[in-house]
């Protein structure tokens, strides 16, 4: 029987005009990652996607395993990156299970894709080494591009998911206040929440201007202290009570 998650390996083959977008948020986030992860060892990753972070992750973790539940994407990673060295374990999120604990946990752009985020969330707790650190990441509404668009008339709905939303197997967007309502919801308080990419225009403007590597950092780093109008979201958790 057909994997319905197949269906979306389009999305992370490299094909897309977003690809411009997923590129700078793929690096970044796993950047300030690992400035927060200072001294751990091991990290879970969930889910491929274009593949981009599992790389990043790689050379700053002595173990990295990942854990997707798509055979189609499982090919395209190891088609287009043939030399990692990461763990994939085949698995649903839901069902996933082991008796190993990690230093690092990181939702990567996944709580948009599952049917319960909630659920997740409370279901990875168990994996997490003592002292250990949790993130993630997810897409925002509400960034700087869509609320200009909206204000302008143009986007009536900004929960509205696009096109390529769908390609990708997005559920939902986010908010700053939707993410905090389901990180109490799963028993969890946030350590840290900032920004990521602090994106002014749509894609095909951003690409027209043809920006330096030195701006594409800078809204970067401005995005840190604007979370609610920045295109990701990133948040640390700690269990409620700690």
């Amino acid at each position: 029987m057909e994997n319905i998650l197949d269906n979306h390996v389009q999305a992370y083959q490299g094909l897309s005009i977003y690809d411009f977008d997923n590129l700078i948020q793929l690096k970044w986030y796993p950047e300030r990652i690992v400035q927060f992860s200072a001294g751990a060892s091991s990290l879970l990753e969930l889910g491929l996607g274009h593949g981009i972070t599992a790389g990043v992750f790689e050379q700053h973790f002595k173990r990295h395993v990942v854990i997707d539940a798509s055979p189609a994407v499982i090919k395209n990673f190891r088609e287009r990156f043939p030399d990692s060295k990461i763990e994939i374990a085949e698995s649903y999120f839901e069902t996933f299970d082991t008796p190993e604990r990690f230093d690092v946990i990181v939702f990567g752009y996944i709580l948009e894709h599952v049917d319960d985020p909630v659920r997740i969330l409370k279901h990875f707790r168990t994996y997490l080494a003592p002292g250990g650190r949790m993130f993630v990441t997810v897409p925002n509404a509400e960034v700087l591009n869509r609320k200009l668009g909206h204000l302008a008339g143009l986007l009536p709905d900004m929960q509205q998911l696009s096109e390529h939303d769908l390609l990708l197997g997005h559920k939902r967007y986010y908010t700053v206040e939707s993410l905090r309502k389901d990180i109490r919801e799963a028993g969890y308080t946030i350590k840290r929440l900032e920004g990521i990419y602090l994106k002014p225009l749509t894609t095909s403007q951003m690409i027209s201007l043809n920006l330096g590597e030195n701006i594409i950092r800078a809204l970067c780093l401005a995005a840190i202290d604007y979370p609610e109008l920045s295109c990701g979201i990133l948040a640390e958790l700690e269990l409620s009570g700690n």
